[in-house]
């Protein structure tokens, strides 16, 4: 009685606990959204209130499905704060698949820690973060919290982050006094905004969007903050931590970063006169600045640090001299200091760093960036220095700074400059090889590729060139594109420059390199170079296609033949031109050997989204040709 009585008890409690009316079911979800997908967001809302230059606030609450182990992700929500934010009210809960309360998130679940990346060695940056995953699918989260933040410098909002996710509803709303209006720009969003007043004499502009479809990322498309639908937001007037800032155009930006870095130029005498006395015989700028970056990479090391000012300010150059590490805005403050001391005017520059960077909006003031580096003018020509790099060429940029804008930061404000771009020839991969082949389709190869300028990159070659030898031999067997070899010996040698080139040299035993079938011996000319990819077909292109890399390979491929053999079938030469590129082959048989040419050159660019077929035609027959084999006969 007792048991029966103690069951009851239980199922009304939990029937007051979690009753009630279904909140989220799946059922609710129009069809169009649960299609092809891994997520919908149900709701997603975000408010942003501006209440000074240097106090806002933002509430968010989001319900998400879940449909399938592959969106269990956004189960988990993270909260990044420091000392200058405060999460506070961080509510949770999950629901199933009718919309029934399955929990509601303790304060015991709540992580509070560290937002330690493994890279940073000091960071005042910390997290609180939930997991709400379910092992039974579908089911739906919901998470709710507010962000008190003591600076006013920039927000937005993100619609759609990744492929396989619909929303069925979400809005924006940023609530200001007039006289602190900040700035929009929408990318990939249509939606007008609606602009009203608050019951507290202030102004909100708020979107509203419903029913919104996944989008396909497309092979060769646009990058990813430049294709997903989002609204960039910034002030024009803000203070952070007692520094008042503008950002009303690039140079009021630049006169506050600039006034983050007064007074940390200080260098100790005894560096400068260490620099004064490497540089005294030196002639150019270029020669002196080299010198100088030669004795950073030999002095300094990179360490993460996010401390002070939201991490823009850098640590005073005196102790980046006395410590030996820094940041990637405490080594190039610390560059420009050097240089400073030998009278060669730089500029402390800001970049958005990285191999996929996205393209800086210049009619958009607002902070897009993640990395500083040092610009250094020489004449017609500007030096750029990756100061966070010990074995860095001297002025290459690469695909971690090269080819994009970079915001510098001088005495008057800040302009926009470009970064180095790299051409089709100075992207060059050339590969000789002799080849000597036996009867029984044996063979031995000496090959000598040369790689330069983004080239020298490649499959992370430019941190092998610095490696020991178990290292090079590694990368050796795992990017020798042969199908079977034996690697009999290798060296691998650098010349550092602001055009970089890597030179790999192997000896290499080919076992069963052509294939033998009776009299015949079947031969593929292109050693080590063939393209097997075409990229996918699509039934409609919708984005531009963009080729962000021009480059040119060459292939002089000699083979000495056995004097038994002679050719059966011999190619005709190969000759593909599109807009995309251009690719030639030829196939020479003379005096007992085989002289096989390569060259491919792709150009960079945007092209128009009906322009893809092309692309995979060219690479189709680029294919084709790569895989031609040569037949040759057993005289008797």
């Amino acid at each position: 009685m007792r048991q029966q009585i103690l069951s009851c008890a239980l199922c009304l409690l939990t029937n007051l606990t979690f009753g009630g009316d279904p909140r989220y079911p799946v059922t609710e979800i129009p069809d169009a959204l649960k299609k092809e997908v891994n997520v919908i967001v149900r709701e997603n809302q975000r408010t942003f209130r501006i209440l000074a230059k240097d106090k806002a606030t933002y509430h968010v609450h989001k319900v998400i499905t879940i449909l399938n182990e592959q969106g269990k992700s956004f189960a988990t929500e993270v909260v990044p704060y420091d000392k200058h934010s405060r999460v506070r009210d961080f509510k949770g809960s999950v629901y199933d698949q009718a919309g029934e309360l399955i929990k509601r998130l303790k304060a015991s679940e709540i992580y509070d820690q560290s937002a330690y990346d493994g890279m940073t060695l000091y960071s005042d940056n910390r997290l609180k973060a939930a997991n709400l995953s379910q092992g039974n699918y579908p089911y739906t989260v919901e998470f709710e919290y507010d962000v008190d933040l003591k600076y006013l410098f920039q927000d937005g909002f993100v619609l759609l982050s990744q492929e396989k996710v619909s929303v069925q509803q979400a809005s924006y709303a940023v609530e200001y006094p007039t006289s602190l209006k900040p700035r929009f720009k929408t990318l990939n969003i249509e939606q007008v905004p609606a602009v009203s007043k608050t019951g507290d004499g202030n102004e909100s502009t708020t979107w509203q969007f419903k029913n919104i479809l996944p989008v396909r990322e497309e092979p060769y498309g646009p990058s990813d903050r430049d294709f997903y639908p989002q609204i960039l937001a910034a002030p024009s007037e803000f203070q952070f931590d007692n520094y008042a800032g503008s950002m009303s155009s690039w140079d009021a930006f630049g006169k506050w970063i600039a006034s983050l870095n007064q007074g940390r130029d200080q260098i100790p005498e005894s560096t400068r006169s260490k620099i004064k006395s490497l540089t005294e015989d030196l002639k150019t700028t270029e020669e002196k600045t080299k010198a100088v970056y030669q004795f950073l990479q030999n002095k300094t090391r990179y360490v993460g640090i996010q401390l002070g000012i939201g991490g823009f300010q850098p640590f005073e150059a005196s102790v980046v001299d006395e410590t030996g590490y820094g940041d990637c805005k405490a080594l190039s403050n610390y560059m420009v200091s050097m240089l400073k001391a030998i009278g060669i005017k730089s500029y402390y520059a800001l970049i958005y760093a990285g191999p996929n960077a996205p393209d800086l909006h210049p009619d958009f003031v607002c902070s897009q960036f993640n990395h500083a580096v040092v610009a250094v003018p020489n004449g017609a020509d500007t030096l750029w220095l990756e100061c966070t790099n010990q074995t860095n060429p001297f002025g290459y940029a690469g695909r971690f700074t090269g080819e994009r804008q970079a915001l510098l930061i001088t005495e008057n404000g800040a302009k926009i400059a470009n970064t180095p771009t790299y051409s089709a020839s100075d992207n060059l991969q050339a590969c000789s090889a002799e080849v000597v082949v036996d009867a029984s389709g044996n063979a031995r190869a000496k090959v000598r590729t040369s790689y330069h300028g983004l080239q020298y990159e490649n499959s992370n070659l430019d941190a092998i060139v610095n490696d020991q030898y178990d290292g090079q031999k590694k990368w050796v067997l795992e990017n020798t594109q042969i199908p079977s070899f034996d690697l009999a010996s290798f060296k691998v040698t650098s010349v550092k420059d602001k055009l970089p080139a890597a030179f790999v040299d192997l000896d290499l035993k080919l076992n069963r390199f052509a294939n033998v079938s009776g009299k015949r011996i079947f031969l593929t000319p292109n050693l080590m170079n063939r393209n097997n990819f075409i990229p996918e077909a699509l039934e409609k292109r919708k984005t531009n296609v963009v080729k962000k890399i021009a480059y040119t390979d060459v292939d002089t491929i000699r083979y000495t033949l056995p004097e038994q053999i002679y050719p059966e079938f011999v190619p005709a030469d190969v000759k593909i031109k599109s807009r995309f590129g251009e690719y030639e082959a030829s196939f020479k048989v003379e005096n007992g050997s085989l002289v096989y040419t390569r060259k491919i050159k792709m150009n960079k660019g945007e092209f128009p989204a009906e322009s893809y077929q092309e692309l995979i035609d060219f690479y189709r027959g680029v294919s084709k040709a790569d895989n031609i084999k040569m037949v040759f006969m057993t005289r008797t």
